[in-house]
């Protein structure tokens, strides 16, 4: 690729503008679409306050340009990112709209954090250039995209994504199978199962759960993931364990009747004060601040994506 690509991003959301950020603060031109005309309206402004908010000069949002029409957010395009909502017929439409519309040569990759990249691709004449990019939210803090090829996908069309993405500052990892979940969101999930049977069966209270996870393991996650961990106390003793506590894990296909119950009831989270815990509005927005400082001081700490590409910059 050139050091110089296009960029288009589909869909202004949470994703697509954080992912459009990216890209500009590296000297990309993005092109972004959206629907809704209020989506495009709000992008740079929404650029420039995240700038703000990481003590970084504002003007990168320049090279970011809304369009409502997709064919001309995506004509000369080298590389397009769908960030669209989670459903699968939408991106299978959206797809096949860029197939049609975008150079033969342009890579195409989905935001999806669940769907199998195959199944978007499915039937597709150009699927030898769809893959999967799954960023992780905010996607200009959050070092990690998840790169996923289907067995149509060419090893070539990988490497220049991960080039790309290593060009802009991120810490690109090939996933080698085309999965539900990649690999992040199968672990993720895996403890939020565990947590949620916690809770259901009177184990902990949600707030100790939390607590248990914040003040022991999870502390060092950042440096430490789960195989170095069993490599460092040993795969003996991680097979001792193992054959105590494996066997009284929830292993559940289908979602947690609690968490069903939480739905059906409007306890959805801060967004409506409560869910498996109750929250203030003062409380949730000091909860997310928390978390963007945090991020924020670790992508600092690591020289993170935003130091590295205010660097570019200069």
């Amino acid at each position: 690729m050139t050091a110089r690509e296009t960029i288009a991003i589909v869909g202004a959301g949470l994703m697509g503008h954080g992912i459009a950020q990216v890209f500009a603060l590296a000297g990309r031109r993005v092109r972004v679409y959206d629907a809704q005309q209020a989506a495009l309206d709000s992008l740079r402004s929404r650029i420039r306050a995240n700038l703000l908010q990481l003590d970084l000069p504002p003007g990168a949002e320049g090279l970011v340009t809304g369009h409502a029409d997709l064919a001309q957010a995506v004509a000369d395009a080298d590389v397009v990112i769908e960030a669209a909502p989670e459903r699968l017929d939408l991106k299978r439409t959206i797809f096949r709209s860029l197939v049609a519309l975008s150079k033969p040569e342009a890579l195409l990759a989905s935001n999806t954090s669940v769907i199998p990249i195959g199944q978007i691709a499915d039937g597709l004449d150009t699927a030898h250039r769809i893959l999967g990019t799954h960023w992780w939210n905010p996607p200009f803090l959050v070092p990690l995209v998840e790169v996923v090829g289907t067995d149509r996908t060419t090893d070539s069309a990988v490497d220049r994504m991960i080039e790309l993405l290593k060009s802009v500052g991120k810490q690109p990892v090939h996933v080698r199978k085309d999965v539900p979940g990649f690999v992040g969101n199968r672990l993720q999930h895996a403890l939020w199962r565990e947590a949620i049977a916690i809770v259901a069966e009177g184990i902990a209270d949600a707030e100790t759960v939390d607590t248990v996870v914040k003040a022991s393991f999870g502390r060092r996650l950042a440096v430490l993931g789960p195989i170095e961990n069993a490599d460092l106390v040993g795969t003996d003793l991680t097979l001792d364990i193992h054959k105590v506590v494996l066997r009284h894990l929830n292993r559940s296909p289908e979602p947690s009747a609690y968490l069903e119950q939480l739905v059906e009831d409007g306890r959805l989270g801060m967004k409506s004060g409560e869910g498996f815990r109750k929250w203030t509005p003062d409380e949730a927005a000091a909860l997310r601040a928390n978390v963007f400082a945090h991020l924020k001081q670790s992508a600092s700490c690591q020289g993170g994506s935003h130091a590295h590409l205010e660097e570019n910059n200069a």
